[in-house]
């Protein structure tokens, strides 16, 4: 069992950056991949980005690819997403889930088992 708490969301405007934190606690942190998900007012959530164990291998949305930039602290049992040149479009609750069992390349939801509560991310054109 492990317990995700995202932070670093907030009001942005088009163009500008973000860097938002997954601190997890309760398990060990490397034993799990981590993914970013976003959901929309809407929409269905999608994945954005994931990273694999060791954080030698990453995955980014087409949407994304470029703008945002995934990394993990094992040592801070921490992952953290750097997201520059915000568009209106990327403007979400972002979650950041785990998984124990999933490669990186997992992008389903369903494939993850742990869940933190979301920020807001919202971008302003």
């Amino acid at each position: 069992q492990v317990q995700l708490v995202e932070s670093g969301g907030g009001l942005v405007q088009a163009g500008g950056s973000l860097r938002l934190s997954c601190a997890a606690s309760g398990g060990t942190f490397a034993n799990y991949i981590l993914g970013w998900f976003r959901q929309a007012p809407g929409k269905e959530r999608e994945v954005v980005t994931s990273i694999s164990r060791s954080g030698g291998n990453t995955y980014y949305a087409a949407s994304v690819q470029g703008r945002f930039t995934l990394s993990r602290d094992n040592a801070k049992n921490t992952v953290y997403l750097q997201m520059n040149n915000l568009k209106p479009e990327d403007t979400a609750v972002y979650y950041c889930a785990a998984s124990r069992s999933a490669s990186y390349t997992a992008t389903r939801p369903s494939t993850y088992d742990y869940w933190g509560q979301g920020t807001q991310v919202t971008v302003s054109s």
